[in-house]
């Protein structure tokens, strides 16, 4: 009954900002880190951002400074504040847990 679920996608105009969460059930979450990817229409899923189960982040060098990632253990969740908003952030933003994905929610950057 592991369980990762997105929300907070949506369409925003460039320069616009979104915050994306994701709410994990069924394991301990303070035990695991948490990641960010992205992955748009015909290319590579990508890791996006990462954070440890003490905090530390790590970021891909084309959203840093821009986003930020956070969690909350007593809400079982983990954030993507995303800032300064570009049509090439558009994608599908997925929450994974080692050997967990989950189903992703959709970010579409757009005038």
């Amino acid at each position: 009954q592991v369980q990762l679920v997105e929300s907070g996608g949506g369409l925003v105009q460039p320069g616009g900002s979104l915050r994306l969460s994701c709410v994990g059930s069924g394991f301990t979450f303070s035990s695991y880190a948490m990641s960010w990817y992205r992955q748009a229409p015909g290319k590579e899923r990508e890791l996006v951002a990462e954070i440890t189960t003490g905090g530390v982040t790590t970021y891909a060098d084309f959203v840093k400074g821009r986003f930020t990632i956070s969690r909350d253990n007593a809400k079982n969740a983990v954030y993507l504040q995303m800032n300064s908003l570009t049509p090439d952030d558009t994608a599908v933003y997925y929450c994974n847990r080692v050997l967990r994905w989950g189903q992703g929610t959709q970010v579409t950057v757009s005038s």
